[in-house]
């Protein structure tokens, strides 16, 4: 019996009572095992906006002025030093600058941070087209040419703990001053802010508080970070599902029960295509409708991934598996010189857009919430090995969507056969795939695969079973 099951079984409360040291430790590792710690955002709505929505756009603004400050010495020291520094390098530099005490010290803090993750996000991009964060201020000229005026956007100005008060009988919240719109620089001042949550939410063990501005309507609202707890619960089954990530079909499924599925990337692409033209159409690349455009960008490809990976663990419940075999993808956008692969001009869109580490970070949350093991496997060969006899060889994909095997005979979806190749993770020596790969197995499954179409407003919904192996 391994020490997991032990934990499960409750093993661990029949410890002696003289021994507290390892009965302390045991239920620390239970709780490791059987609790998942999650972190849950409610949308709150402001009720008093009116007595508080100039405090925020004051924060709001100072929060824009630290970025930009910490932005301009971000690019001196990257042009001097050829390195970008982190947000501990960040905030040793600026926190006794003046723009640093217009928020509460952990304000300032997640701005930096916010600005180390945007730089280190461009630095390790092998996109040509990315370019690094920009300055959060749009300017006027005469003209001349001379510069008149300038504006700040109201940022995002978060919250930590050290800086929040909650009353949850009240559902009010007290967030703290920065010292510069203090009119005592030491005193205790704070925003006290009523809020209003959807029915039926309880909003407890609050970590963070998030302000945000609705540039569409023109008003701020609370976003509530939550810690939660829930007991993992037992898997569904002992079946094997296998994904294989792709751009034409972003992900197709094996099941172990001789089932397969599809989901096209088709919006992801549309949308890949659209938005890059008209954020380049903006007369500045850091205003305020590229930046609305980013973040519309942003939030489709966000509920895309979260529906795909809901659907897929949904799916997996009803056949009762309880691994999921992910390909590991590690590399993908480089070739044997370890140089950015070129795939064409439309290729490359699809590629350099291809989030796969954010979907399976996603997908790897879901199912751990229904109990479900995620385990990435690699992929080499899973393309070129057919899933059916073992024979290797890259010429079998005869066209992109079709794979036949010389060997056997067999034609069905290449990506379902890598799919089927990921499941079975033929690159290890597992029992389940030599046997088989061994056994006359039919291929009907493999080459009518059912397909899932996705929807901004439904999610994703079956569309009739395809038979041409070219959905």
């Amino acid at each position: 019996m391994t020490q997991f099951h032990r934990l499960r079984q409750g093993w661990i409360f029949h410890c002696p009572q003289s021994n507290l040291y390892k009965r302390r430790e045991y239920k620390r590792l239970y709780r490791r095992f059987t609790v998942l710690e999650v972190h849950r955002t409610y949308q709150a709505r402001i009720r008093n906006h009116a007595q508080v929505a100039e405090s925020l756009n004051r924060h709001g603004w100072s929060a824009s002025k630290l970025w930009n400050v910490a932005n301009y010495h971000s690019r001196e020291v990257w042009e001097e030093t050829g390195e970008i520094p982190d947000h501990e390098e960040l905030k040793d530099e600026l926190k006794a600058h003046p723009k640093y005490k217009g928020l509460h010290s952990q304000s300032s803090q997640r701005v930096l941070e916010e600005l180390a993750e945007a730089f280190n996000s461009w630095y390790s991009s092998d996109d040509d087209r990315d370019n690094p964060p920009g300055y959060r201020k749009e300017n006027y000229y005469d003209q001349q040419g001379r510069r008149v005026h300038e504006e700040h956007p109201r940022s995002t100005v978060t919250w930590k703990q050290n800086g929040i008060r909650h009353d949850t009988k009240n559902n009010r919240v007290r967030l703290s001053k920065g010292a510069n719109h203090k009119e005592h620089p030491r005193a205790w001042e704070y925003i006290l802010v009523e809020y209003e949550n959807r029915p039926g939410v309880t909003v407890e063990n609050l970590q963070q508080v998030r302000a945000v501005y609705d540039q569409q309507n023109e008003r701020w609202e609370l976003h509530l970070v939550c810690k939660d707890e829930i007991e993992t619960p037992d898997a569904p089954g002992n079946e094997t599902a296998g994904i294989d990530l792709g751009i034409s079909n972003f992900a197709a499924v094996a099941y172990s029960t001789e089932e397969t599925d599809l989901y096209p990337g088709n919006r992801l692409k549309q949308d890949g295509y659209y938005f890059p033209k008209e954020i380049a159409k903006c007369d500045d690349s850091g205003g305020e409708r590229a930046t609305r455009l980013h973040a519309k960008w942003s939030e489709r490809r966000t509920h895309f991934f979260h529906s795909l990976a809901k659907h897929i663990v949904q799916r997996c419940i009803e056949k009762g598996v309880g691994r999921i075999n992910v390909g590991d993808l590690e590399g993908v956008r480089e070739d044997e010189n370890a140089d950015s692969k070129n795939w064409g001009r439309h290729g490359n869109l699809d590629l350099h857009g291809w989030a796969f580490d954010r979907f399976t970070s996603i997908l790897e949350y879901k199912s751990k919430v229904e109990g479900i093991e995620v385990v990435k496997v690699s992929e080499r060969d899973t393309s070129k090995t057919c899933c059916v006899c073992g024979r290797e060889d890259g010429s079998q994909r005869v066209e992109r969507g079709l794979y036949v095997c010389e060997a056997c005979d067999a034609a069905f979806n290449a990506d379902v056969n890598g799919a089927e190749n990921v499941r079975l993770d033929i690159n290890q020596s597992n029992s389940e795939s030599s046997a088989s790969l061994d056994e006359d197995r039919s291929t009907g499954w493999l080459a009518q695969p059912g397909v899932y179409l996705y929807d901004l407003s439904s999610g994703f919904q079956p569309q009739a079973q395809v038979v041409d192996c070219k959905p």
